[in-house]
């Protein structure tokens, strides 16, 4: 009898723990490893010409680049200035790629601006104090079961560059960008939805208070960038990349996160990688070491030290989403545009009206225009380009354009170089990887 009743506690105490098991398992969500997610480009829904998208791209380019370059160097002077602390940083603010995301429980759907030069992610919040026209509802934080506040004793908290300690405790931050645009609120958590993925306490900035010109084409912005706060550090997943179509095309470009981020096996283009570089002063941006460059067969002799990240945190070249066009250290585009000049075999005429330095008058059969190779040298990988990536024609003008210009205080890879390439941020192990790919067939 009394081994009848061991066996009965024994199945009871069995039945109990599958059931608990069982319950958990089906509880839980299973470990975020990879996911996909595509990316719009804000001007894909503006029936625009050719032409009309060049003069867009390069008048927001020289626009970010501008006031990037203003703040950067005034915060070099100010942290090369005896007993200086600086408490923010010059983010790169706006950018050219949109992503879709649905934050809250029930979940609210907008569009967000990608940004690889910053690290806040913050979307518009409820009740507004000073709100910009977005084209979907702005986020009620009260109507969503998910929402928490964070403290202002938070790591997270800390990590902003400006932020105070309210009388309830709750972090409230100041996040400004490099045009002078910024976005003021409380630093909380909250599920969001990205692709198929929901993602739980995702630390993002719930703005009351935001302000710029370029910020309307979505509902806020996802920072990507190098610190803590940025939603690829939040993940915890290691790397993320991305895979531009032109800048004409009518599908959206992929871009990949965690286990989906690696390159296909299939595909017969070698990978190529570089390191990424880390700068103090800029800690959000991923810096490159550009060693030289290489226009038709020409090497070009450009001293070692015009593209090096300087002691003060000025100089060196960022890989950037938000930026089309490429911009590099004056003295060395000096060069390039000299070079280009000489082998090209069309007359110079003016680019003025798209924006761009050096443009020729192209013939109307432009298949016959040969184009001298493009190669930038980084350490350990060389971005051989495609003609597309730097030459840029519109049939309308007849104007065949180099899409790089020349900068003073940093250098920038844009995304107009970037097309067709799948980029592999891989921030775990500190490198850049690339190789040619269809974007289109992702």
């Amino acid at each position: 009898m009394v081994q009848i009743k061991f066996l009965q506690i024994i199945l009871l105490l069995t039945t109990l723990s599958i059931f608990s098991s069982f319950s958990s398992a089906m509880s839980s969500q299973p470990p975020l490893t990879g996911f996909r997610v595509d990316l719009k480009h804000i001007d894909s829904n503006g029936n625009f010409s050719k032409f009309q998208l060049l003069q867009r791209m390069t008048r927001r380019s020289h626009h970010r680049m501008k006031h990037l370059l203003r703040k950067s160097l005034k915060l070099a002077k100010l942290d090369s200035s005896p007993g200086s602390k600086i408490q923010s940083q010059a983010h790169a603010g706006n950018g050219e790629f949109l992503m879709d995301i649905a934050i809250g429980t029930p979940s609210l759907s907008y569009s967000a601006i990608l940004d690889t030069g910053s690290d806040l992610m913050w979307t518009q919040c409820k009740p507004c104090v000073d709100c910009f026209s977005q084209p979907t509802s702005i986020f009620d934080p009260s109507t969503s079961s998910t929402y928490k506040k964070l403290s202002c004793t938070t790591n997270l908290c800390e990590s902003l560059p400006t932020f105070t300690c309210n009388t309830d405790n709750t972090c409230e931050y100041l996040y400004t960008y490099g045009d002078s645009s910024s976005t003021q609120g409380i630093l909380s958590t909250e599920t969001f939805t990205v692709g198929s993925k929901k993602v739980d306490d995702v630390a993002f900035g719930c703005g009351d208070t935001n302000d710029g010109d370029g910020f309307s084409q979505g509902a806020g912005l996802v920072g990507l960038g190098h610190g803590p706060l940025s939603f690829i550090s939040q993940l915890g997943l290691g790397k993320f990349s991305y895979c531009l179509t032109s800048l004409d095309a009518t599908k959206q470009s992929p871009m990949f996160f965690g286990s989906l981020a690696d390159f296909s096996t299939s595909a017969s283009a070698p990978v190529q990688s570089t390191p990424l570089i880390s700068n103090p002063s800029q800690p959000s941006f991923y810096y490159l070491n550009l060693k030289g460059i290489t226009v038709g067969s020409t090497a070009l002799a450009i001293p070692s030290s015009t593209f090096t990240l300087q002691n003060d945190g000025t100089g060196g070249l960022i890989i950037d989403s938000g930026t089309s066009i490429t911009y590099l250290e004056i003295a060395g585009y000096k060069m390039v545009r000299k070079a280009f000049l000489s082998q090209m075999q069309l007359p110079v005429a003016d680019g003025s009206a798209v924006g761009l330095d050096l443009c020729f008058s192209a013939p109307s059969d432009t298949s016959s225009v040969v184009v001298p190779k493009f190669i930038l040298h980084f350490d350990g990988a060389d971005l051989d380009l495609p003609a597309n990536n730097y030459m840029v024609v519109d049939s309308t003008t007849g104007l065949l354009c180099l899409a790089v210009m020349g900068s003073s205080g940093m250098s920038i890879l844009g995304n107009f170089q970037q097309q067709n390439f799948q980029i592999l941020y891989d921030t775990g192990k500190g490198k850049l990887s690339f190789k040619p790919v269809q974007c289109d067939q992702l």
